[in-house]
């Protein structure tokens, strides 16, 4: 492991300081990560619950941080393909969990996908898998089972 869960939150605060305060990682090790997003009223939908777009950049950037938690601080690691599922509304109020773990993690690409919970909740309210370009040259750990 490359980076640690503090060196992940630090990355994070310093180079996406736009959206750092609304995530919290909570483990990091092997290839899983385990990223909080604080839900706030900005994530709500019309219903009282949190929107797709919220549930998708919390599985994006819990992937993104798994693959940095290997490579190191690679910023520009990039999304190339996305695949979401909503399987159920999202408990109103409550953070939501990203579970995520690394899947193939090559030299040009790496493959995550992530199972999001209601904090407490034990049934998974969407689940996502995610491909992202690496750079050329990026320093490189070893690959997770």
């Amino acid at each position: 492991m490359k980076m640690d869960r503090a060196a992940l939150t630090a990355f994070l605060a310093r180079d996406f300081a736009q959206v750092a305060a609304q995530f919290a990682v909570e483990s990091v090790e092997d290839g899983r990560l385990v990223l909080r997003l604080r839900v706030a009223e900005m994530h709500l939908r019309p219903g009282g619950t949190v929107s797709g777009p919220a549930m998708f950049g919390l599985a994006d950037v819990a992937i993104y941080l798994a693959i940095l938690s290997e490579i190191g601080a690679v910023a520009q690691a990039v999304t190339t393909g996305a695949s979401i599922d909503f399987l159920r509304r999202p408990e109103a109020g409550v953070d939501l969990l990203a579970e995520t773990r690394l899947l193939k993690l090559g030299r040009r690409l790496a493959v995550g996908e992530a199972l999001l919970f209601s904090e407490g909740q034990a049934a998974p309210v969407a689940r996502a898998s995610m491909t992202y370009s690496i750079p050329p040259g990026a320093a490189q750990g070893a690959a997770p089972a």
